[in-house]
């Protein structure tokens, strides 16, 4: 009764303006909702160019149990982390050693899912230009940048931050550059940034080095499970005609490296992903049930297996969960080569890995189509489209 008494003892014209104001401030309160939800669309490396950031944006913030803190019990020390498989390309091409280094190739892909390779040429053997010139295109001013934004997945060249922009319910801290590829670079590279003046003939060169050192471990990899000539011959035509794209990754200096990661838990679509990353510590795969640090060998690429070649493999090589962490004091630049078949072409389990009785079929068939519809349709992460096309969970 004595709020009913206030409202009426206000002269009307006061609860006019006060009404207005309120209506006012709404307004501009839902107005720097919006402008901070297009700043955070615009990318990591813009959010830091604007000032010097000492909080991490809400929207960055992990829920608990999902952060990767100092105290997980989980996360390794240095001195612990698991050595991963180095495989060197030399003794494969050595053919007194050629059985035994395809032997080591195999162990690595059933029982990692992830090696690193040396010995492979790529980008020069270290991976010094690529890296540079990525670094240079981060560095250039956003409006250069934001020219090839996108919140296209599908788009060939796309400028973009987080991992999926438009489902993710939390950003991640990183920019990226996406680039399909194709077997004739020639038809692509005009669409590609023409800032640095050297990227196209630099990225170029890259895409082809990578694809050669995709073909060269397919090749021994189909030798290693046990894949007879005709069939080897007809899964090496179809990576010559293959898909690849590349990601170009930046992943900025973060304020609050223990609330946020750089890219969440996922494991790549394709066959193989090759990923020249500089000396800055951040990959992490799942392994024994751990998160375990990758720590870059110099000279290596780190080479992982894709959910498709779990599935043609039937199980017997592991596509492998994978993360990114940051860091607060350094940026960290990497480049993913992701290499796969057609996108027409139907995936399914080799026939000569699968019998009735030891060795049942685990996976159904898929292609590209159904990927994307998923991919459209769901947080990506955790492993779960590869999940979705399993037939024997146990």
């Amino acid at each position: 009764m004595a709020i009913l008494d206030v409202d009426l003892a206000t002269p009307p014209c006061h609860a006019h303006a006060r009404q207005q104001q309120a209506h006012a401030d709404e307004q501009q309160d839902a107005g720097e909702e919006e402008d901070e939800q297009l700043l955070l669309l615009k990318g990591v490396r813009h959010l830091c160019e604007r000032g010097t950031i000492t909080k991490l944006p809400a929207r960055y913030v992990l829920p608990p149990s999902d952060r990767p803190s100092p105290g997980d019990d989980e996360q390794p020390p240095r001195s612990s982390c698991v050595s991963f498989p180095v495989i060197d390309l030399a003794r494969l091409r050595v053919p007194a050693e050629r059985a035994a280094a395809l032997a080591e190739l195999d162990a690595a892909c059933r029982d990692y899912g992830i090696f690193q390779v040396v010995g492979h040429g790529v980008d020069g053997g270290g991976g010094g230009a690529m890296l540079d010139v990525a670094r240079r295109f981060f560095d250039l001013p956003f409006e250069e940048r934001a020219r090839y934004m996108s919140a296209d997945i599908r788009a060939p060249v796309r400028y973009g931050t987080s991992f999926n922009q438009l489902n993710d319910g939390v950003l991640c801290w990183r920019d990226f550059l996406k680039l399909v590829c194709s077997d004739d670079l020639a038809g692509v590279v005009p669409s590609w940034p023409d800032a640095p003046t050297d990227l196209r003939k630099v990225v170029s060169a890259y895409a082809r080095s990578s694809r050669r050192l995709f073909k060269e471990l397919m090749e021994a990899s189909l030798e290693a499970l046990g894949i007879r000539s005709g069939a080897a011959a007809e899964m090496l035509a179809d990576c010559d005609a293959g898909s690849q794209m590349l990601m170009v990754n930046c992943f900025p200096a973060c304020p609050e490296p223990d609330l946020t990661l750089g890219m969440p838990p996922h494991s790549d679509y394709g066959f193989l992903t090759v990923l020249l990353q500089d000396q800055v510590n951040g990959l992490e795969v799942r392994h024994a049930d751990r998160w375990v640090l990758v720590d870059p060998l110099p000279g290596s690429v780190v080479v992982n297996i894709g959910d498709h070649f779990e599935m043609y493999s039937n199980g017997r090589y592991k596509s492998v969960l994978h993360r990114v962490r940051v860091n607060s004091s350094r940026p960290r630049i990497s480049v993913a080569s992701l290499h796969g078949l057609p996108p027409e072409r139907v995936i399914g389990p080799a026939p000569e890995l699968v019998d009735d009785d030891k060795n049942p079929r685990m996976y159904m068939d898929t292609d590209f189509a159904t990927f994307l519809e998923y991919l459209t349709s769901a947080e990506g992460k955790h492993k779960s489209f590869l999940h979705t096309r399993r037939l024997i969970t146990s």
